[in-house]
Formats: structure tokens, sequence, C-alpha cells
């Protein structure tokens, strides 16, 4: 690929686009968000959709995380009527890499490759991920020549004016991150606190936007305010659902909602922190988003 190809590739795509994602969707609320918005956008031909790993208090294990959240795609693909897209639900790695060498076999990985490889660098795939990206290195590791026809959007780590990049996607595979952002592909990522911790939603707003509009959005509301309440206790609260700015950048025509810059590309280390090299490729950094309207395109799409 040109240098001029790779910086293109690192703009909001024009028009409609193909595109995968890769989302431990059971692990908190706002997967289900981000894969109701790239279902819902007629600009975005989803090609197949990655149950990824992850382990917390949600499952007993990374393979049970990534079990559940496969169970949650078809959950919520049956709730936007969109049947026809379980043929494309993939079930991802049942571990994180051992090391930065070594893949995860997975339907999902294996998958990623097939298609990648009818892509090219003048019309790439776009993955979006917003989980633990150990699928997308796996899948790297297996064809490193793939980088060059594909684009990786990824939320994971912190902006690096936080003090450590101790993030729960990115610190539950380090090596992963490690691989993808070393691997050459063209890269946009969406840091988590300092950046898209600006996209959050409260229980009136999800009450007065969304609840009566359709069973998705009726789904999306009493699972967002039960989860919050359960830890809010009768406080004020607002909560969390930054996984969506992630499918948003391909949205993003005319900087709506988000603004970025061009960086070299990012070292994620092994104590959760950044290291940098100015001789890295470039990567795309986002570093602002407009709240506000990216939550007027995420109802419009939900009620649509």
């Amino acid at each position: 690929m040109t240098h001029e190809q790779f910086l293109k590739n690192l703009n909001v795509p024009a028009g409609p686009v193909d595109c995968v994602l890769d989302t431990d969707t059971y692990n908190e609320i706002d997967d289900q968000f981000a894969l109701s918005l790239m279902v819902k956008s007629p600009r975005l031909r989803v090609k197949a959709i990655l149950a990824a790993p992850f382990f917390n208090s949600n499952s007993t294990s990374p393979e049970d995380g990534m079990e559940r959240s496969y169970d949650e795609i078809l959950n919520l693909l049956t709730l936007m009527e969109r049947n026809d897209l379980k043929q494309v639900v993939f079930k991802g790695s049942r571990a994180y890499l051992p090391d930065e060498n070594t893949a995860v076999d997975s339907p999902a990985a294996d998958m990623l490759v097939q298609l990648a490889l009818t892509y090219s660098p003048e019309n790439p795939l776009y993955v979006v991920a917003i989980g633990a990206i150990t699928n997308v290195a796996s899948a790297l590791i297996k064809k490193p020549e793939i980088r060059e026809n594909i684009v990786v959007v990824w939320l994971g780590g912190h902006s690096e004016q936080w003090f450590d990049t101790n993030e729960f996607n990115m610190m539950q595979d380090v090596a992963a991150a490690r691989v993808v952002m070393g691997s050459g592909c063209p890269l946009v990522q969406l840091p988590c606190m300092g950046v898209v911790s600006a996209f959050y939603v409260s229980g009136p707003e999800l009450e007065y936007w969304l609840k009566g509009k359709n069973r998705l959005c009726d789904y999306l509301c009493s699972h967002t305010v039960e989860a919050a309440e359960s830890y809010a206790k009768g406080r004020v609260w607002s909560r969390i659902i930054w996984d969506v700015t992630a499918v948003a950048w391909l949205l993003n025509d005319g900087d709506r909602f988000m603004f970025s810059e061009i960086i070299p590309a990012l070292i994620p280390q092994y104590d959760h922190h950044y290291s940098h090299d100015i001789r890295r490729h470039p990567m795309r950094r986002v570093t602002f988003i407009n709240r506000d309207a990216l939550m007027q395109e995420l109802v419009d799409a939900l009620t649509r």
C-alpha cells in the first residue's frame, strides 16, 4: 500500500462501507447500543459479527464471556428482526493470546481472514472492535498480509493524559493490543477515559427518547436503567455507553461527532503505559466527542 493510500484509509470513509463488529456484547450495555447502531445504519453493510472474550463479574472465564456474548448478539438480532444476520455471527477466542506470535484459533478469526482477503487497500473492510482485541490480533498473526485490506477502529486504552492504560479492553489482552497497534494496518483508536468517557446517557433521557418506541428500545432502556440503579442505589447517575463511538466513527463525515489527529502508532506496554517511537507508522487517535450530536444520531437510528 502506498503512503498516500494508507493516510486516506485513516480518514472517515465516504459513502456506504462494508464492516465487521467484534464485540463482547454481554459485558456491558454499551455493546448492545453499538451493535444496534451498526445494524440500523443504512450506510453500514454488516458482513460479520464476532463474539469477543471477556472476564469480569458477568462471566466465569474469557470463554464463558465469549459464549454469553454470542448468545446476546443473537438475542439483539431477534429484537431487531434481523434473523438474516444470524448466519454471519461467529464465536471468537476462548482465551487471550499466550504471546505476541501465537494466534488463538476460532471461527471468528478464520472468518475475518477469509473476508479480509476479498478486499483491497482501495476498498478496505472496516473492522470495528469494542472489546479485547484478541480475535483481530489472531487474524493478523495468521495472515499478516490482510493488514493492507482492513481498517481497524478500536475502542481501547485511555488517553495519554490519563495516568495509565489500565482500561478493560486493553488490559485483558495487552499482547493482542501490541500486535494490532504494531501490525502496520490503518488503525483508528478511540481512547476511553479522557475522550469517549464524554459519551453517556441518563435515566430521564432514556425514558423520554427510547421508552415505548419499539422492542429494541424498550430492551436497551430497561437494561441500562437496571444496571445503573444496581450500583447507584438511589443516587444521581449517568451511564457510559461509549462503545457507540467506535461505530459512529464510520458515520463521522464532516467531523459531525468527533475530532481526531494523526500520530505515530502508540506502543502499549505490559505495565499499563504507552511507549513512543516517532519512526512508527501513523495511526489516528480520536480526541473529542460531540456528545449531543452523536446522541441524536443514536436516537434517530434506534427509533427508526
